[in-house]
């Protein structure tokens, strides 16, 4: 099976399983996106979902975030992964978005970037989400799924997986096809044991064919 083949199948597979993929962190607009994809590194997005409301409901939007004290903000956010890093950045991305963009969240990966606490992935995360611009977003799940799938092939950071995902997905469903990626992974082919059994992709998944298969 040729690479194409293994993402067309996938496509098909996905889209009939999980037509609706999308976001698992709870959020009402782009501001309330882009805290919570912060605080969500290296964190579940359960224990994020529980600490947002209270920290919108002091700090709705940019402009009240900006004037926040550390302390203040700290001791919302302390039950989530890093709070010290992650409360500088929160400052820091809320204070640069109000000096350098005019309080108005920039829509491009190369501006979201420059941002303290944005990453490529959170820039990919909120431009495809928020505009569906056909941004791959690469998180452990995507990279471990991808490489066992066989999507990709000896990608060894998250920006070769990125490189190689967008090469073979047509544009208009890059958007969709990382939270397909993200949700298989979190669900399916987790990353111990992974439940090949209740998989659907098994006749094109390389590591079924290769390891999972010869076992039995």
């Amino acid at each position: 099976m040729t690479r194409k083949e293994r993402f067309a199948a996938c496509i098909d597979y996905f889209q009939k399983a999980m037509p609706e993929a999308e976001t698992e962190l709870t959020f009402g607009n782009t501001y309330e996106l882009l805290v919570a994809v912060i605080l969500s590194a290296q964190c579940t997005d359960k224990r994020v979902n529980m600490t947002t409301p209270a920290l919108f409901k002091k700090y709705p939007d940019i402009s009240s975030l900006a004037k926040a004290q550390y302390d203040d903000l700290f001791e919302l956010i302390k039950s989530i992964s890093f709070p010290g890093n992650k409360t500088r950045h929160l400052l820091g991305m809320a204070a640069m978005v109000k000096e350098k963009f005019g309080g108005e969240i920039p829509m491009t990966v190369e501006e979201l970037v420059q941002l303290p606490g944005v990453g490529r992935k959170t820039a990919n995360v909120i431009t495809s989400v928020v505009d569906k611009q056909p941004n791959m977003a690469v998180d452990t799940h995507v990279f471990r799924v991808s490489a066992r799938i066989g999507l990709t092939v000896g990608a060894k950071n998250p920006l070769q997986t990125e490189l190689q995902l967008v090469k073979y997905i047509p544009k208009d469903l890059v958007y969709i096809f990382h939270h397909w990626l993200i949700l298989h992974g979190r669900y399916v082919c987790v990353a111990r044991n992974p439940k090949c059994n209740e998989c659907g992709l098994r006749a094109v998944c390389k590591y079924y064919q290769t390891v999972v298969a010869k076992e039995k």
